[in-house]
């Protein structure tokens, strides 16, 4: 027998027990809470600006995605300790966005998304002017093509979807419809999503002809994960009978049956969905997406859950094995960007330029795999 391969067994051994463990409630939690709390040590002041390359304030959307699934853990163990650190990042800001109630960025509006959870918690018509302010211009306007690049969906897509209920206004369902649409079928001459493999590429720049390094198309994991788990939290939304549903269905469905065969050995999934070569290795923030968005399809009935229950506990476990920290730092996450280049190369102590929205996404897919023993 090869030496290295002897070498290797236990190792192989322990990553194999990984990722047939079965999925435990408590442990779930734990290492959500564990995660987050690493994360408010860190930042105990929600106002403190974001510097980076440069300085942008904490209302941005990589601490939108964080304060989603912050409110995901809320939503499973309320704590007034999560509660209330939303809350004082909301009224920092005086419930507003980046750019002002003008914005049409995904990226700014994006805080939104807590805003409304916020006060559905506890009502308060101030807390939403500047929401309904933004969002209501969409209805007045006939632009349909703001969503040209896939992150947006996930940004946006969920606070049409929140209006919507929340107004008792079905127009907001409709114009997500539209640009949803708009970004599926239309951007980029013949849409973004890719029907034959069931993925979505980033933006018009990464439309065939553009391939990865061995030919394949490029499917940006961490940007696919955007849309599947903006499909999930709008069919968590909107009602059972809301126009369209359907068509979120099929593509969620799409979605997952292209990712499970493509998910690495070890649980994870790579930066680039079709070319492992292409700075190949674990991704944490894709990964995460991923687990939300098939973990939420099958507690919903969507996804056979023979099927797709070995693929997010292998890939829930890997989180929490090899990402996670025993202080809550989340390792392999691909700092920001837009294609499998970016951030590169990572490793399991490295620092993303950003910790926030890698966090979120581990939070949302926690919550929606305690779920799966309910």
């Amino acid at each position: 027998m090869n030496k290295l391969f002897i070498l290797l067994l236990p190792a192989l051994f322990s990553l194999n027990c990984a990722a047939q463990k079965p999925i435990e409630r408590d442990a779930i939690l734990q290492d959500m809470q564990l995660a987050n709390a690493y994360f408010m040590e860190k930042w105990p002041d929600v106002g403190k600006t974001i510097i980076t390359n440069k300085e942008r304030p904490s209302h941005i959307w990589t601490r939108g995605v964080y304060y989603e699934g912050l409110l995901a853990l809320h939503e499973i163990y309320p704590k007034a300790e999560y509660y209330n650190y939303a809350l004082d990042w909301a009224n920092f800001h005086q419930w507003g966005f980046r750019s002002g109630n003008e914005t049409r960025n995904a990226d700014d509006y994006d805080a939104a998304q807590t805003y409304i959870d916020l006060y559905n918690l506890q009502p308060d018509p101030e807390k939403l002017k500047n929401t309904r302010a933004c969002m209501q211009k969409f209805l007045h306007t006939p632009q349909q093509d703001d969503w040209d690049w896939i992150d947006a969906i996930q940004m946006g897509m969920p606070v049409f979807a929140k209006m919507g209920v929340l107004e008792n206004d079905p127009r907001y369902f409709e114009k997500m419809y539209q640009m949803y649409m708009e970004s599926r079928n239309v951007i980029g001459g013949n849409g973004l999503f890719n029907p034959e493999d069931g993925l979505w590429w980033r933006d018009a720049d990464f439309d065939p002809p553009y391939t990865e390094p061995n030919g394949e198309d490029s499917y940006w994991s961490r940007g696919n994960g955007w849309v599947i788990a903006a499909l999930a939290k709008t069919l968590s939304i909107i009602p059972e009978d809301a126009p369209h549903r359907k068509q979120y269905v099929e593509d969620l469905q799409a979605m997952a049956e292209a990712l499970i065969k493509v998910q690495r050995k070890d649980g994870f999934w790579n930066v680039s969905l079709h070319d492992p070569t292409h700075f190949g290795g674990k991704e944490a923030s894709g990964t995460a997406l991923f687990v939300y968005g098939i973990a939420y399809g099958i507690n919903n009935d969507l996804l056979d859950r023979e099927t797709y229950l070995p693929v997010v506990t292998k890939a829930w476990n890997a989180l929490t094995t090899e990402s996670l920290h025993e202080n809550g730092f989340l390792g392999w996450l691909q700092s920001t960007g837009k294609e499998p280049k970016d951030g590169q190369p990572l490793s399991y102590t490295k620092q993303p330029d950003f910790e926030d929205y890698g966090l979120g996404c581990f939070l949302l897919a926690g919550a929606e795999m305690y779920r799966l023993e309910e």
